[in-house]
């Protein structure tokens, strides 16, 4: 063949190979009308990070523009969150470190002004051009970080008790109206596990409950109302912690259920989190045998980019749990895996200046690609700006009360006795706690129920006899006799764990599990001891309201699980 024909034939095939793609459609820029070049990616795109869990593409590419400049122990910083001590404004300590944030818990409020003024001096004085993250763990019930800042909630199992998702919705946004009141833009709730109830040691009543829609619907529907309010929800701790008997804050647990078994319980919440857009989830400190044994899930890339990313299809920020929990600590290097893992916010390291330390290393030695840590800080600074953009004005302390009433009241759960009229007659003597104890009396005394009292008796000076020795005897038992109580009034035993008593009225404020154990002709469950489920539990025994609510778990020894 004439080698003109040969360099024809194959210009003629070059030609037409160049006509189609891999997938038969014609290649960006070509066919008939084409005449602009393929657009380029944006910064974001190239960092691989989608829209669709809060910021938008601009919002997405302005922060992958800022965290482009940052000098890699800056970029290592950004993405550690760290507590503090004391209740000053830490901010020498975040410039030091460039962190990206601070928890708050109870040992760094004075008040909730102070607090406001102390979290406002140190976004002042961050120095950079986005917000910190100022996060804190506040939950409901058992867990809440500034209980004596904000107003006081019930566990999120009331929310389940009551299931009513607009009440859980419009509570939960009143909530973070007052946690954006005092400058916390970040709350590490809720929760979304699924507890097996009393045989879980570490959820119980920080979850919804045991059905797995019920608490999809409720996780969604507090992360939302938080949200509304312009606080970044967390929804935690994938893969679901409620069906694990250890606490990782002393040890790590291990997850034995297979992948579909997962996907039918533990997940689901979850996957409901994704496809409602929230924005942030955490990452629980728990081994997934089926998929990464051994490994605690906040250091597996097959659970956190594996199940959590690619088939939950999540592309928001990812939290570790706190990185000073047991269940990790002595695991060399554990920020560091964590990023390597598909992770972005590094938790409450033990010390932060040695997590920034690990993660700068392991970029310079090639262990962490700079790119990953771009992703993470890029997510995280996005996130935050967009908040800031789009967060209504906070509410005062205590405006979040009638809120907390009102989910309470709906929880209110009656599994023996009178489901209407009175409970009781006369006084009551409430004993438990003196938390509980103090905030019954308050509510009883607004309510004007009678009150009565515990006396501490004991028995009468023994008479002489005439025997001198005896007498003396007989004396000193009497003086070594400790009193015994008197109760005047019918008893309220306020329970939060441990074995219930078997008689008078037995109210569970945490676990609704301990009335399965209480022989008890009136027993109740409120799910919390705050003003407003004290207030809410008075106003049953007086049969001024009903009940409404119902257990969300099982509660073995009960006979009904509502009115």
């Amino acid at each position: 063949m004439p080698s003109r024909l040969v360099v024809a034939v194959v210009a003629v095939l070059a030609l037409v190979a160049g006509c189609t793609s891999g997938d038969g459609e014609p290649p960006a820029g070509t066919g008939a009308g084409a005449t602009e070049q393929a657009v380029p990616r944006s910064p974001s795109e190239r960092l691989g990070l989608s829209t669709g869990w809060g910021p938008s593409r601009a919002e997405l590419d302005r922060a992958a523009r800022k965290v482009g400049r940052l000098a890699l122990p800056e970029l290592a910083g950004q993405v550690v969150v760290t507590r503090y001590a004391g209740t000053r404004a830490p901010t020498e300590l975040v410039r030091r470190l460039h962190l990206g944030g601070v928890v708050v818990f109870d040992d760094n409020v004075a008040g909730p002004e102070a607090l406001a003024g102390s979290l406002r001096r140190l976004q002042r004085g961050s120095g950079r051009g986005w917000p910190l993250m100022t996060a804190v763990d506040q939950e409901g019930g058992l867990v809440q970080r500034v209980g004596g800042a904000v107003t006081a909630y019930p566990a999120l199992m009331s929310a389940g008790a009551a299931d009513d998702r607009r009440l859980t919705r419009w509570a939960h946004r009143a909530l973070g109206a007052e946690l954006t009141g005092i400058g916390l833009n970040v709350d590490l709730a809720p929760v979304a596990d699924v507890t097996v109830g009393a045989a879980d040691p570490v959820i119980g009543s920080r979850s919804p409950g045991s059905d797995p829609g019920t608490v999809a619907t409720h996780a969604v529907a507090a992360a939302l109302g938080l949200r509304d309010a312009g606080v970044v929800p967390v929804v935690k701790h994938f893969p679901g912690h409620g069906s694990l008997t250890t606490d990782s804050h002393v040890a790590l647990p291990v997850q034995t259920r297979t992948v579909p078994q997962l996907r039918r319980v533990d997940l689901q919440p979850f996957r409901a989190a994704v496809d409602a857009g929230l924005p942030a989830v955490m990452v629980g400190h728990i081994a997934v045998q089926a998929v990464d044994p051994g490994v605690p899930a906040t250091l597996s890339r097959p659970v956190v980019h594996g199940m959590l990313r690619e088939r939950l299809g999540f592309d928001g920020l990812v939290v570790s749990d706190a990185l000073e929990m047991a269940a990790v600590r002595g695991r060399r290097e554990p920020a560091v895996r964590f990023l390597r893992a598909g992770g972005d916010v590094v938790l409450m390291p033990v010390d932060p200046a040695a997590a920034r330390a690990s993660i700068v290393r392991a970029v310079r030695e090639g262990r962490l690609p700079r790119r990953r840590l771009e992703q993470a800080a890029t997510r995280m600074v996005a996130l935050l700006e967009h908040r800031a953009a789009t967060a209504r004005r906070g509410a005062a302390p205590g405006s979040a009360a009638e809120a907390a009433r009102k989910l309470s009241a709906a929880a209110v759960t009656v599994v023996a006795g009178p489901c209407e009229g009175r409970l009781v007659e006369g006084p009551v003597v409430p004993l438990g706690s003196s938390t509980a104890v103090a905030g019954f009396r308050a509510a009883a005394t607004r309510a004007g129920m009678a009150l009565g009292r515990v006396d501490l008796v004991k028995p009468p000076r023994p008479e002489r006899t005439g025997n001198r020795k005896k007498d003396r005897r007989r004396l000193r038992a009497w003086r070594r006799a400790e009193p015994h109580q008197v109760v005047r009034g019918t008893p309220v035993h306020l329970v939060s764990g441990g074995a219930a008593p078997g008689s008078g009225i037995v109210v569970a404020t945490d676990r609704p599990s301990v009335l399965g154990g209480s022989a008890a002709a009136v027993r109740i469950a409120t799910y919390g001891t705050n003003p407003g489920a004290m207030a809410a539990l008075v106003d049953v025994l007086l049969g001024r309201a009903e009940a409404p609510g119902r257990l969300p778990v099982e509660v073995s020894g009960v006979e009904r699980r509502g009115c």
